[in-house]
């Protein structure tokens, strides 16, 4: 994709002792580990590369989660195929994707697996062309792409990998031109994104990008030596964290099975009543032409996998005993079932079930007590993951899931479980907890699917939110002179005012909110603050906003003292 702001790749050639023409398998993957380790290294570094100067910049972290789940995968494997182990990368990193950053650098290594498909080694050449891939997806995993932000960076490195394979370049030499051009590029950002310089801040996920190919370079210059440390392991990703509305205690006998299978022209369809047809209970099969992720339960799993085989590849094949799973949580889930009577029925079915991401324990409560069927944990500085969204949604009995991400920066996440999973899935784009709640609110069991999803997203439109944090770096920002320590207030996500008092920034923000014309406001106060705190602060807007009904609720949210719902 070619604008008015592209620049010329610059040739910065040198002269090298090392020069390499071929890699496999196992070098991309090697080289890939010190990406993920150097991005691991400046993780902070990138976070602090927050437009807003809030304490939660998160795109390091997600870049980083992101792409120990992508290693996860291939790690421990001994392929020397190019094309599996940038098939394994691109899977896991599907899984592992948080944030809006995690989910286009998900998409840019997706991107070169397809450009590496079916080569068992690769030259400077095939790495540029996969590249060209990387770019162009990378582009469609965002609605509206703005340039100065890594999908900038991700193209002109691309453009830089072409003209240097043009030019006869060996892999060092090409990386070395993909790593000056991605440099350029993220130093450039701030002249394409007026945000990032007023902020006096380059694109961080740009720079995310960026330390990665820095990895990669280091590596196949032979600088940096890759091994498998404790360190890393401990790095990895955790199981997914997932509150569930219902508990379900089944016993059940026979194995459960699950693989990938990689194969060409397969049908999803066709493959799923196969399965079924020899005796498969519980069976999800979902993904595309050229791979699937295959779920069952069976008294035979030896036919499954023979039947799979014939299909194409098998990767990550799991098996396991559901009668010992289910003696193993039996004792675990009736104690939890005897602690909450007012829990659904263990195996109801539900028409449609409700996810919700939640950060905060006095959050949590209220998506519960709204009914919602299964909580994430998560939000600001804690994006879940695409593999814990899937997860939850996978956990509710109902075949119609609504998902409420409630973070902008979940979003895109949340889109990627569509393509996960054989349930019909809509996300209602909630930004906020405060939106989430409303849509809950707007919830209808006796409606049908459509009817809910279209009442719960006009419900969390109707709700303003603004929240109350304290800076942590000093910025202008619009007309808004912000000096770290200061406390800041947002509306509706945009910078409103920075003040070192606290109940002056309430004053203007609710001002900004027009709260003469609301009339309902509740209160979630953090962490930070205490009940009394709250009601006080309650009591003095009462005082100025007679027609105000206020609530006071405990959020328990970390970072922000207040968040605020206005309607």
């Amino acid at each position: 994709m070619q604008d008015q702001t592209s620049r010329p790749p610059l040739r910065t050639t040198r002269s090298f002792l090392r020069r390499i023409s071929v890699l496999d398998g196992q070098d991309f993957k090697k080289a890939l580990m010190a990406g993920a380790d150097n991005l691991e290294a400046h993780r902070d570094q990138i976070n602090a590369l927050n437009v807003f100067p809030v304490p939660d910049g998160d795109t390091g972290s997600n870049m980083s989660k992101t792409m120990q789940a992508a290693i996860k995968g291939i790690e421990q494997s001994d392929d020397t195929s190019a094309a599996v182990i940038s098939a394994r990368l691109a899977h896991g990193a599907l899984l592992g994707a948080r944030g809006n950053s995690g989910v286009i650098l998900s998409q840019i290594l997706r991107g070169l697996a397809l450009g590496l498909d079916k080569k068992a080694t690769f030259t400077a050449l095939d790495l540029a062309q996969a590249m060209q891939e990387a770019q162009r997806l990378a582009y469609r995993a965002v609605i509206k792409p703005v340039e100065g932000t890594i999908l900038t960076v991700v193209r002109e490195t691309a453009e830089a990998a072409k003209v240097s394979a043009e030019h006869g370049d060996d892999l060092v030499v090409l990386m070395q031109e993909m790593v000056t051009a991605a440099k350029q590029s993220v130093a450039h950002s701030p002249e394409l994104l007026p945000t990032l310089k007023q902020a006096g801040v380059v694109d961080s996920g740009g720079q995310g990008f960026c330390t990665i190919l820095e990895g990669v370079w280091h590596y196949i210059r032979g600088e940096v030596n890759v091994q498998i440390t404790e360190l890393q392991k401990q790095a990895q990703v955790p199981a997914p964290t997932i509150q569930k509305g219902v508990v379900t205690v089944e016993e059940e006998f026979g194995y459960e099975v699950v693989f990938l299978l990689y194969g060409e022209q397969l049908d999803v369809e066709k493959i799923r009543q196969t399965i079924i047809d020899m005796g498969g209970v519980s069976t999800v099969v979902a993904g595309d032409e050229k791979m699937l992720k295959v779920h069952t339960h069976t008294e035979w799993p030896g036919k499954i996998l023979d039947y799979g085989v014939s299909l194409g590849s098998l990767l990550d094949i799991n098996i396991e005993n559901l009668q010992e799973q289910s003696l193993a949580y039996a004792a675990e889930s009736a104690l939890e079932h005897a602690q909450d009577q007012s829990q659904e029925p263990a195996n109801e079915q539900l028409h449609i079930a409700t996810v919700a991401v939640v950060a905060g324990p006095g959050f949590v409560e209220v998506f519960k007590g709204l009914g919602v069927n299964a909580i994430v944990s998560g939000g600001q500085t804690m994006n879940p993951s695409t593999e814990e969204l899937l997860a939850a949604v996978d956990s509710v009995p109902a075949e119609k899931v609504i998902i409420l991400p409630n973070n902008s920066n979940v979003i895109l996440s949340a889109r990627q479980v569509l393509n996960l999973t054989t349930k019909e899935i809509y996300i209602v784009p909630t930004d906020t907890m405060p939106q989430g709640i409303a849509a809950l609110i707007g919830f209808n069991y006796a409606a049908d699917f459509a009817t809910n999803c279209e009442v719960m997203t006009e419900a969390a439109r109707s709700i303003q939110t603004a929240e109350i944090t304290v800076a942590v770096r000093s910025v202008q920002l619009g007309s808004v002179r912000v000096r770290e320590g200061d406390y800041i207030g947002i509306v509706n996500g945009n910078l409103a005012i920075a003040e070192p008092d606290m109940d002056r920034v309430l004053d203007e923000t609710f001002t900004r909110m027009h709260i003469e014309q609301l009339e309902i406001v509740t209160l979630y106060f953090g962490e930070s603050i205490t009940r009394t705190e709250a009601e006080k602060t309650a009591r003095r807007i009462k005082s100025h906003y007679s027609q105000l009904e206020i609530q006071v609720v405990n959020g328990g949210q970390a970072h922000y003292a207040y968040i605020i719902s206005a309607e």
